[in-house]
């Protein structure tokens, strides 16, 4: 018995994390939120549409907190100012929430915008695809006179 793994439970499913300090909701809201340092309390940063918009509140709010040595979801994307760090200042937490919140609502509003391109642009395609499309004649009914047999007729007869 000794080495094996404990059977797994039925209906559960492995928890997979896309981003650091983010977690998504039953009905598929995706929230933020971070732990004070020294601290028991969290920070609540939000609520979004989107996982990328709450990996982006996270890392704001984890580099107003520690600094540049913070271990970010996205390294190469701070979009805070370098200047300087919270953790130099100790910014308060109600400071710290609002600018993650300004950024983390950025983003959630470009990813829903851009989506909402792509879904228009897309809805578009597919109207104009079901207009171009020959629609099979019902071979029961007589032709009418609006119809193109002078076109079909001077087809046959070349």
């Amino acid at each position: 018995m000794e080495g094996r793994l404990p059977p797994k439970k039925a209906g559960t499913k492995p928890k997979e994390r896309l981003f650091r300090g983010v977690r998504m909701r039953k009905w598929g809201k995706w929230v933020a939120e971070i732990r004070e340092p020294n601290k028991r309390s969290r920070i609540w940063l939000g609520s979004y549409c989107t996982p990328v918009a709450a990996a982006k509140a996270y890392d704001t709010a984890l580099f107003y907190l520690r600094g540049r040595a913070a271990r970010l979801n996205f390294p190469d994307d701070v979009s805070v100012d370098d200047a300087g760090s919270g953790a130099d200042i100790g910014m308060p937490a109600a400071l710290i929430r609002k600018k993650a919140v300004e950024v983390g609502a950025k983003v959630d509003a470009l990813q829903l915008r851009s989506a909402s391109v792509f879904s228009s642009r897309s809805q578009e395609y597919r109207r104009r695809k079901e207009e171009t499309r020959y629609k099979n004649p019902d071979l029961n009914q007589e032709p009418t006179p609006e119809s193109s047999d002078d076109e079909w007729s001077s087809g046959l007869q070349q």
